[in-house]
């Protein structure tokens, strides 16, 4: 978790939070990436666009990912106002509605963007809506980060955007935690969260994505056979090993080129490739460019984009400013996954055929 969550280079927006008091209702549009939030004191509803209204209880958490348009409100009879009307008005991080003696509700609320390049890794597998009850096995500690957030924005004290940078995306680990536990059959790399053989496996080929994996290795890892260890795969992670090493390899590849830190000859090396020409067929299958044009690409400036958060404020980590989405073509799914089938890949990939690895 903590390689894919760095290699989307997160950047936090904080509030702003909500006291409200009296009946009141908010609606939001549609905004891209993560929004993490809970209800430090009071109970509101959520309601999003085509699911059942929920209502959330003081220490709730909820998690929203993509989301469509939704309401937040003190009743369901509630009329709806445009959030971001609201929200311009806020002062020192916070947004109050009714009489600030009346204040029933207080409502803690975070954004977390990623780097648009590769934010499907885990946009992609996330609901609209994630809620973790105060009372579920991760709801407590949930609830303390929340107030624990809420407290450092209600205070004017040094290094308290830093805080609040790092204790939103603790907040988001945890929240990806409580999703995986609680759902039956979590997508992709979270499938494999709670999954001891598979996350080994997937461990080792993030601690050394050079080196020449092949299936029988990675079934050993995971102390299964081969088939087994295969069809445990893409039962939990929802694709192939082999599949999934080369998205990883190649995501990888986006983000160093995107901070242009390696050549390419020195990119190939690093993610496995035997050549730089193996590497820039396999990219260029992938995500629809060749290196090159990806870095030239990645060093121009970045375009407004669309649907972003409705409310426009600072960012607080130091990340670099996301690039254009990557629209490219995914690449052709593998069908089986064997020792065969990889040597065959590697093998070709002295011809720029086909995708090849080999040894840091």
């Amino acid at each position: 978790m903590a390689d894919s969550i760095s290699l989307l280079r997160p950047r936090t927006v904080i509030g702003p939070n909500l006291r409200a008091a009296g009946e009141w209702a908010l609606r939001f549009d549609t905004f891209l990436h993560v929004r993490v939030g809970g209800v430090v004191r009071g109970t509101c509803w959520l309601s999003l666009e085509g699911h059942e209204p929920v209502l959330l209880r003081e220490g709730d958490t909820f998690m929203l990912g993509n989301p469509p348009p939704y309401v937040l409100a003190s009743t369901l009879d509630a009329s709806p106002r445009p959030a971001e009307q609201v929200l311009a008005g806020a002062e020192d991080g916070f947004v109050r509605i009714g009489p600030e003696s009346e204040e029933d509700v207080y409502l803690c609320v975070g954004h977390i963007a990623f780097d648009d390049r590769n934010a499907a890794l885990l946009t992609s597998l996330l609901p609209p809506l994630v809620i973790v009850r105060v009372a579920d096995p991760h709801g407590r500690r949930l609830a303390q980060l929340t107030d624990l957030l809420a407290t450092e924005v209600g205070v004017a004290a040094a290094g308290g955007p830093l805080v609040q940078n790092h204790l939103a995306q603790i907040l988001l680990v945890h929240m990806l935690r409580a999703h995986a536990a609680q759902t039956d059959r979590p997508t992709g790399w979270l499938g494999a969260l709670n999954e001891d053989g598979i996350g080994a496996a997937l461990r080792a080929v993030h601690a050394d994505v050079a080196h020449s994996w092949t299936l029988k290795e990675l079934a050993e890892i995971s102390h299964m056979s081969r088939s087994a260890f295969a069809q445990a795969f893409k039962n939990h992670v929802g694709t192939t090993p082999l599949e999934y090493l080369i998205q990883w390899r190649i995501s990888l590849a986006r983000d160093a080129l995107a901070r242009d830190t390696l050549s390419i000859s020195e990119l190939a090396r690093a993610t496995g490739y035997l050549s730089e020409s193996a590497f820039s067929t396999a990219f260029r299958r992938v995500v629809g460019s060749s290196p090159t044009q990806f870095r030239n690409q990645a060093r121009q400036p970045p375009r407004p984009a669309a649907n972003r958060s409705s409310r426009k404020r600072p960012v607080l980590s130091g990340a670099a400013p996301a690039g254009d989405a990557d629209t490219s073509t995914p690449p052709a799914t593998t069908t089986t996954t064997s020792d065969a089938d990889m040597r065959h890949t590697r093998d070709c990939s002295t011809s720029g055929a086909a995708v090849g690895v080999d040894r840091a």
